[in-house]
């Protein structure tokens, strides 16, 4: 079978590099059509995937959407010479759009409720749509439920690697990592997470006991460009499991760290299915605002034995998922009558665990 992914984020890459690296081994020809961004380069080639680029979008909302025609066009040439059985992506609207035109089946996951402009672009044209079973819409009988986080398919136990253990501590103090996204992306239109002012205050807080690294899509003020962390693609895993706590507006980084055990704290007005039953586990604690953040720290970073209570919460976690990735190669070799078993007995996928 031959295969076309779109990767338009870093997540991307690893939401699928295991499931590549699967159809490869038996068998199957892949080619990746990847968005020209650095880092997702970066990653591929340090996985050793094989990929072509297409062009990155404008920052805007109005520039993305008048770019889509222009880049589904370059989906449509790729795919004609291609002549792919199957397209798969992670909110993929140009596979969608292509295999509808195509007719081609599409395979589309997704985990973020909130993306709504997102939503419209792929789900008429999509031919299945797979998201976790705590994901709150319902897109109509063309959706089938996991009961898993995309995150697992790389950082579920039958796939951790020597990544994860490479950041050694270097100091006895305990370590934090502080995230602040640029609110570029569709789904963070009209959300909010820290001020310039919470900014300031919780990292002066905090940096007088804690070594405090700071991750940001945007530029820094200059009294907190000491804080600055250069991160490397390939050593973002490793930190997040090194750090005692994460604060973050970056919801992708919180569910990480919940699948490593690291405590988190997630600063954001967006909201999600997976953020919400990973708080039940304990795993996340979400604030809408920066108000009581700081408190909560503390008494996390306080707790006695905390790496042991939250590796025993990750524990009862994984014991009640599934393992993505290989329910992924499952659904896709076996695809359509994969679709349509799903349909009838859901909890096959409990087979993959």
């Amino acid at each position: 079978m031959k295969i076309l992914f779109e990767v338009c984020h870093p997540a991307h890459v690893h939401y699928f590099r295991n499931l590549i690296k699967k159809l490869e081994s038996n068998g199957h020809e892949i080619k990746i059509l990847a968005q020209n961004r650095g880092i997702i380069q970066k990653l591929l080639q340090n996985f050793n995937l094989q990929y072509k680029v297409f062009p990155n979008l404008p920052k805007n909302i109005i520039g993305k959407l008048i770019f889509i025609p222009f880049i589904d066009f370059i989906f449509y040439k790729e795919a004609k010479k291609f002549k792919p059985d199957l397209f798969i992506g992670f909110a993929g609207a140009y596979v969608a759009h292509i295999g509808w035109l195509r007719r081609i089946h599409s395979i589309i996951f997704d985990d973020t409720e909130n993306a709504n402009l997102s939503h419209i672009s792929y789900k008429r044209f999509a031919s299945v749509i797979l998201t976790p079973t705590c994901f709150s819409k319902n897109f109509g009988n063309k959706h089938i439920k996991f009961d898993s986080y995309m995150e697992l398919s790389y950082l579920h136990p039958n796939y951790l690697d020597a990544l994860i253990a490479s950041e050694d501590k270097n100091t006895s103090r305990k370590k934090i990592l502080l995230r602040f996204v640029s609110w570029r992306a569709t789904h963070d239109v009209g959300q909010k997470g820290f001020t310039y002012d919470a900014k300031m205050k919780i990292v002066e807080s905090l940096s007088d006991n804690y070594d405090v690294i700071i991750s940001s899509e945007e530029e820094l003020p200059e009294t907190l460009e000491k804080y600055k962390y250069q991160l490397s693609p390939e050593k973002i895993l490793a930190l997040l499991n090194a750090v005692d706590l994460y604060i973050g507006e970056g919801a992708t980084m919180a569910s990480e760290c919940a699948m490593l055990g690291t405590p988190a704290i997630y600063v954001n007005t967006l909201n999600a299915g997976t953020l919400r039953e990973q708080e039940n586990y304990g795993l996340i604690n979400i604030f809408n605002t920066p108000e009581g953040v700081l408190e909560k720290a503390h008494s996390i970073l306080q707790t006695p034995d905390l790496k042991h209570i939250y590796q025993t919460r990750r524990q009862k976690m994984l014991s009640q998922k599934i393992d993505i990735t290989a329910f992924m190669v499952w659904f896709v070799e076996n695809y359509p009558s994969s679709f349509d078993l799903m349909k009838k007995q859901p909890d096959y996928q409990y087979n993959y665990k």
